[in-house]
């Protein structure tokens, strides 16, 4: 039997303290060591009880979650996951949290989200499970920054020699950063792109915004009836399913908001198994960093329909779950490195 997995709750709100606190105990393989209401108070509490994760407010007095962060990820990395507002305020500076070292980000319950309060206490517990295999390397941050520095579109050069591939993208725990270098080095004529990655609604808005000004291409949140053309992301909603769908040789997207699927919604499975139903062959499928196991199944569903398939591999993921699952089933056609991804793409167009 495994430790239970230690977590720290920081938040100044005491209503929160106790919902994700509530929340995190009723999984067996979870302890809340403790929790505190400043990132002062909170300092002192990692030194004292060593947890394995903690979920950061954004906003608190004293110290915002952020500057914590950052000095967190110089003196203590840990890993984090940043407990964020609807506002759009929130979602940038919750961006910014992920590219300085958090690990994921979870929606702040609100009351008016009572309905939606069972998944969101799925959704924590999952991430909190991620979040406690990710090993965090001192100044890492900075690290894929340099990595990441790439101009936009740099694989111009890369020929692509077919229009109607499809490419298909999933990933989670991670994902947000490995998206980022992947979209950032396609070419501006690269085939449409579509992609999940487990996020929370309005989140996935101005992740796509910050996309599109760092990419050649143009990245867009997905709406139903988006027309796929080349030079085009569309990232799913948070809180909706996101399909390919077919009508005579135009290619669209279609959002569904049926229950989750592989505990998600929106799920890589869902994406990936109406990519092998009307993409088939012409399409490309890559999973990337993220626990469990969605889109595994799906992925090989698309090698099964005639696509190709890229995994990434161990090494270059913060959590290799989902592609280890696809490479498993044998889903997976290569396995790379996340920086050789988006050229291995381009030789399968």
């Amino acid at each position: 039997m495994h430790s239970a997995i230690k977590v720290l709750v920081v938040d100044d709100s005491a209503i929160i303290r106790k919902y994700l606190t509530t929340e995190l105990s009723k999984d067996p393989e979870i302890e809340v060591v403790g929790s505190a209401s400043d990132p002062y108070i909170a300092r002192d509490k990692i030194v004292e009880l060593k947890p394995d994760v903690i979920t950061l407010d954004i906003e608190m007095p004293r110290m915002d979650g952020l500057t914590f962060l950052k000095k967190l990820m110089k003196f203590y990395p840990l890993p984090v996951i940043m407990v964020s507002a609807y506002t759009e305020e929130g979602c940038e500076t919750t961006l910014n949290a992920l590219e300085f070292g958090a690990v994921d980000v979870m929606l702040k319950p609100r009351m008016d989200l009572q309905s939606r309060l069972p998944e969101l206490s799925i959704q924590l517990i999952d991430k909190v499970k991620a979040a406690a295999r990710v090993k965090i390397r001192k100044g890492a941050a900075s690290a894929s920054k340099k990595e990441a520095s790439a101009p936009a579109g740099t694989l111009n050069h890369v020929m692509v020699k077919s229009a109607d591939k499809i490419i298909a993208m999933g990933a989670s725990t991670g994902g947000t950063e490995a998206l980022r270098d992947v979209l950032m080095r396609m070419p501006q004529n690269s085939p449409p792109i579509m992609v999940v990655q487990h996020m929370p609604e309005n989140f996935t808005a101005a992740f796509a915004q910050r996309l599109n000004k760092q990419c050649a291409i143009e990245v867009r949140e997905a709406k139903s009836g988006d027309t796929l053309k080349p030079g085009l992301a569309l990232i799913a909603p948070g809180n909706d399913h996101l399909l390919l769908k077919r009508s005579g040789s135009r290619y669209f997207a279609e959002l569904q908001n049926t229950p989750l699927v592989c505990r998600h919604r929106p799920s890589v499975e869902v994406l990936f198994d109406s990519v092998a139903k009307y993409g088939g062959a012409n399409a490309i499928g890559v999973i990337m960093t993220g626990m469990g196991n969605d889109g595994a199944q799906g992925l090989l569903n698309m090698r099964q329909a005639g696509a190709r398939t890229i995994a990434q591999d161990e090494a270059s993921c913060v959590v290799f779950g989902m592609p280890k699952e696809a490479i498993k089933l044998d889903a997976a056609e290569k396995i790379v490195p996340l920086h050789k991804i988006p050229e291995t793409i381009l030789q399968m167009t």
